[in-house]
């Protein structure tokens, strides 16, 4: 086995931790593999011979460049026409990813992380969803291990402190599929009684046409759109389902096409966020998917 050979063995056996943590970072797929490919050229110019743990050494690689990239990346948002919702992945296609911990990888999650710092993500992440030791995260992220655990600490009070009450995947599906059958035929009587009082339906298309621009806010304001929608939108859609994130989602096609991916974050209150994702470069890898499994 040359020398290359058994760089690319070893980077394969930690390659999906990186990935997991490069998406957690990001909340893209396509960055994520981006970076972990920056990852990989990095690995094949470094002094080997002088790497006491591979594994520890090309995590702290992929972290770094996942604090750099992040900063840069909320840099390229300002531009981006319309919310920002993380792009979703398959996790019934990609096992690996929420194999070791699935925290950190929920809709929810990623969206309540994005108020995070980078530095924070980063502590936050690798304990959390990782389970990294403290002195660890202090190395990777070049800080001291009081400080890191602040990081986590802040970070965890934010999550807490935002996130609501989640419910069980059966019944996080069966709220999806019931909300699809509600909108279709435009109930609104049936969607507002699906829906919390602070419901928001947010849509990330980037300047997609047809594709709503501004989050809309509150059940009964939520419940006329989706209802209105029935009249201009669901004419020969067809919907299949698949996991992403860990969580239901709905692919809805039309003439063989996917035109987006739908999913919602339930409560014990009902539907708190109804997310529309219709960027095709978005949903790209979950089309990929889903036409590799038909």
């Amino acid at each position: 086995m040359t020398d290359l050979e058994d760089a690319a063995r070893v980077f394969a056996s930690v390659r999906p931790r990186l990935f997991g943590i490069a998406y957690r970072m990001l909340g893209s797929a396509s960055e994520a593999e981006d970076l972990v490919q920056d990852a990989w050229l990095r690995w094949q110019t470094t002094d080997r011979a002088r790497v006491e743990n591979p594994g520890a050494f090309l995590a702290t690689t992929t972290t770094r460049l996942a604090i750099n990239e992040l900063q840069s990346a909320r840099v390229r948002r300002e531009t981006y026409i319309g919310p920002w919702l993380p792009e979703p992945v398959d996790t019934s296609a990609d096992p690996y990813l929420g194999a070791e911990r699935d925290e950190a990888l929920a809709f929810a999650s990623l969206l309540l992380m994005e108020k995070l710092t980078p530095t924070e993500r980063a502590a936050f992440v690798l304990r959390e969803a990782f389970d990294y030791p403290y002195a660890q995260i202090a190395g990777i992220v070049q800080s001291t291990e009081p400080a890191v655990r602040q990081l986590v600490s802040r970070a965890r009070k934010h999550m807490t402190g935002e996130k609501r009450a989640q419910v069980v995947p059966a019944a996080q599906k069966e709220l999806l599929s019931t909300f699809l059958a509600a909108a279709r035929s435009g109930d609104l009587a049936a969607l507002e009684k699906l829906l919390a009082a602070d419901v928001a339906s947010i849509s990330d298309g980037n300047g997609a046409i047809r594709v709503a621009r501004r989050p809309v806010l509150g059940r009964e304001r939520v419940a006329k759109f989706h209802a209105a929608l029935s009249h201009s939108y669901w004419d020969g859609v067809e919907i299949s389902y698949v996991t992403t994130n860990g969580q239901a989602s709905a692919v809805l096609s039309r003439d063989g096409a996917v035109e987006g991916v739908l999913t919602v974050i339930g409560s014990p209150d009902g539907i708190e966020q109804i997310l529309w994702m219709a960027s095709q470069e978005k949903i790209a890898a979950v089309t990929k998917s889903v036409a590799a499994r038909s």
